[in-house]
């Protein structure tokens, strides 16, 4: 079948059948290895109506401008393209002189080549009209970027958590499966064989003498072992952090081999419940066991129950912990300063999220977060899936120092202090003195 008359039953066919057309073209790229969407399938059938690609030509850039979202797709596009409609069996005659000159694709050019030495095949771009010079030589060709259009998976990435809807927390469990969460190693005491251990085996060295008559000709070794270091993950599910908290709970939930928990006004350990393949079932299951959800926030009161209950006992022990919150603390600063002072002594390193230090002017000035600043190691934001690739880092980072306390800004004030200060000649009222063991506040 010549050119021409294939290129018109395609576009006959596409006005004709349309749907089943799509369908399958996207299933064959789908085989192929791109992320095929029904929304992008949608997407290229709604291109196609308006576009009305009565050429080949019309056509490949359009299904690319729709189903191409990275550089890297094009070559697996291009098969599955040309094998659904066809390629080029001959050279496309030269335009005129007067013609616009429009560089070909890299593909195209390196075909030509091919070609023109009489190799048969089927090419591997659209056809393009290309300028020539004549004998003197061909003027460079410039490479035109294609216009792709931004696939779900970029517009998820920098999407806030808070601004996620229903339908996209599936997408996001999926994008966020891929984040590889690798903690610091750390030696245990346990060792194994290694032929060029650091320390001598006595008993696999005496047993490998019996062989010997009793000379030990053969030194066995041992070394230490070296395994990644457990995770421990704190979750904030009060109301203050419920735009996101869902959207954390599938991070849990990705996070495998990790000890995770949540709080808002008590801790719960929600290990087991999110040990299942569906994400929905596990923050069903999740919501299910804390009854505290979406309440008040006492930061305090669960790091102490974590100390107490788990930490001292071997969880929090040369683990990297993660705690996610705002920061917003409903009871006393001072017990989350000295529980995060425990934490500090047992853990290797302390990552706190905090969703809203991304906004601009962010400082880490309220009560909470304040008391706790000076005994932790990294502070991220994580307020997308883009920002989570900064708590993965800052969670496989080695031990640093802790971080500075906030400065804490003087305020003068507008009048004198009418507060009593020792020394002063400041007349102390009725019934209040040294004399009688009553003193005023100042002194």
């Amino acid at each position: 079948m010549s050119g021409p008359r294939h290129v018109a039953v395609a576009a006959a066919a596409l006005e004709l059948d349309l749907p089943p057309l799509v369908a399958a073209f996207a299933r064959r790229l789908h085989e192929a290895g791109l992320p095929m969407t029904p929304e992008r399938t949608a997407r290229f059938a709604s291109a196609l109506a308006l576009a009305r690609p009565v050429a080949r030509t019309r056509l490949y850039w359009t299904a690319r401008a729709v189903l191409v979202s990275d550089p890297s797709q094009v070559k697996a596009f291009d098969a599955v393209f040309f094998t659904v409609f066809g390629g080029l069996t001959e050279r496309p005659a030269p335009p005129p002189e007067d013609a616009p000159w429009a560089p070909a694709p890299p593909d195209e050019r390196e075909a030509a080549p091919r070609r023109e030495a009489g190799a048969e095949g089927v090419a591997a771009g659209p056809p393009s009209p290309v300028h020539g010079t004549g004998a003197r030589g061909r003027e460079p060709e410039r490479e035109v970027p294609v216009p792709v259009a931004a696939s779900d998976e970029e517009r998820l990435r920098g999407k806030r958590f808070d601004a996620l809807e229903p339908g996209e927390l599936a997408q996001l469990y999926k994008l966020m499966a891929r984040l590889e969460i690798a903690t610091p190693k750390r030696r245990t005491r346990r060792a194994d064989r290694a032929r060029r251990g650091e320390h001598v085996d006595l008993r696999r060295t005496l047993r490998g003498a019996l062989r010997t008559g009793g000379d030990p000709s053969r030194l066995a070794r041992r070394r230490r072992r070296v395994v990644p270091r457990r995770i421990v993950l704190l979750c904030d599910i009060s109301g203050s952090m419920e735009p996101y908290a869902r959207a954390y709970l599938q991070f849990l939930a990705c996070a495998r081999q990790a000890e995770a928990f949540v709080f808002a006004t008590r801790l719960t350990r929600i290990t087991r419940a999110l040990a299942t393949r569906s994400p929905e079932r596990a923050i069903q299951r999740a919501a299910a066991a804390a009854p505290d959800w979406s309440s008040g926030t006492r930061i305090g009161e669960a790091l102490r129950a974590f100390n107490d209950r788990h930490g001292r006992r071997g969880m929090a022990r040369g683990a990297v912990i993660v705690i996610i919150s705002d920061g917003w603390e409903r009871g006393e600063p001072e017990l989350v300063a000295r529980e995060m002072q425990r934490l500090s002594r047992l853990a290797y390193r302390i990552v706190w999220v905090n969703p809203r230090a991304s906004a601009s002017g962010f400082a880490p000035r309220v009560g909470g977060m304040a008391a706790a600043l000076p005994h932790i190691d990294a502070l991220v934001s994580g307020h997308s899936l883009e920002a989570l690739g900064e708590v993965a880092e800052a969670i496989a980072a080695e031990r640093t120092r802790k971080l500075d306390a906030p400065e804490e800004q003087e305020e003068d004030e507008p009048w004198a202090s009418a507060t009593p200060v020792a020394g002063s000649s400041v007349a102390m009222p009725s019934g209040y003195g040294p004399s009688r063991g009553r003193t005023t506040p100042g002194w």
